[in-house]
């Protein structure tokens, strides 16, 4: 017997992704290269109906394939031009509550759990060395779940995602 897609839920409620097949794909690295296209102009390259592509870019926000739509910032231009990567070791079984405060600091701009030597690494964009200093040894060592820190001071980044 089928199971209906609230039964095949994972723990966090979430249903199981649907596969997507190429039109989904092209319309997602169309809207990764601009994402202010129109449902017109994402119909028309993608061969389909505008109101077929206006109901698979929404199934596609609404199955979390499609996170949001914004602005790839130049970071140095608008004012943040001190970039770094923090490695944190964290008491074990506090990631949960560690990731919360870490979404609070001023700057960051990407979390993830990792396996290695540390366990979280954090990417910041702050507006100079002492902003940073002030983040590292403040902030961040001050959440009593951190046990360390390494700051990895980024000299110069690209943006691999889809250029528009």
């Amino acid at each position: 017997m089928a199971e209906s897609r609230a039964e095949s839920q994972d723990d966090s409620g979430t249903p199981p992704p649907r596969p997507l097949d190429a039109i989904d794909q092209d319309i997602l690295r169309m809207l990764q290269a601009d994402g202010r296209s129109s449902i017109r102009s994402v119909a028309e390259r993608v061969h389909v109906s505008r109101a077929n592509a206006y109901a698979r870019i929404n199934r596609l926000v609404e199955d979390g394939v499609i996170r949001g739509f914004g602005a790839r910032v130049n970071h140095e231009r608008a004012g943040q031009g001190t970039s770094a990567y923090i490695t944190l070791k964290i008491v074990q079984n506090s990631w949960r509550t560690v990731r919360e405060e870490l979404r609070q600091l001023p700057g960051a701009s990407h979390i993830a759990l990792v396996g290695g030597d540390f366990d979280v690494l954090l990417l910041v964009h702050v507006s100079d060395n002492r902003a940073l200093r002030e983040l590292v040894l403040t902030r961040l060592q001050a959440i009593p779940q951190v046990l360390s820190t390494r700051t990895l001071l980024v000299f110069e980044e690209e943006d691999l995602e889809p250029q528009s």
